[in-house]
């Protein structure tokens, strides 16, 4: 490899790594910043894309670098905050608090997106965490409206 190479390889990970940066940046911090105050939503932050800049080039052989780098992130607030939020949880936040898509959740924490899914619908299911509020229950399938359904009785009513 000449030097000219090295230099060019160099700057296409340099890049890489300020694309990653870029793209996940606020996203982590909005997340760190519902769990803790903002200074220390800014240290976790700060902490967290210093661990990936220096392990940058192991990063990017991973399968799901976003993916390694969401779960140091989630261990750095979980650490810092004194509270570990379930994957569900974390889901739930990222969607309805942060107003995240699925495809931006996926993208976010290295997850597919069918396990996104899954993981809201779970969160659809279960109760909310203590001193929150229940989550909000998306339709897909509106009840019928018609006036036979309003005299439907379950049975066993009389």
């Amino acid at each position: 490899m000449t030097p000219a190479d090295r230099t060019k390889s160099v700057k296409v990970l340099a890049n890489g790594y300020y694309a990653f940066y870029d793209l996940h940046r606020p996203t982590y911090h909005a997340y760190a910043t519902a769990h803790l105050s903002p200074e220390e939503a800014q240290i976790a932050v700060a902490n967290v894309f210093a661990l990936v800049a220096e392990n940058w080039t192991s990063i990017v052989t991973e399968q799901h670098p976003a993916r390694w780098a969401w779960t140091q992130h989630t261990r750095t607030v979980a650490r810092r905050s004194g509270h570990i939020p379930t994957r569900v949880q974390d889901a739930c936040l990222l969607h309805d608090r942060l107003h995240l898509t699925v495809k931006q959740i996926s993208t976010t924490t290295g997850q597919d997106p069918a396990a996104v899914t899954t993981l809201l619908a779970a969160g659809d299911r279960s109760d909310p965490a203590p001193g929150q509020r229940p989550r909000v229950r998306l339709r897909s399938n509106p009840a019928p409206t018609s006036a036979a359904s309003d005299n439907v009785r379950p049975v066993g009513d009389k």
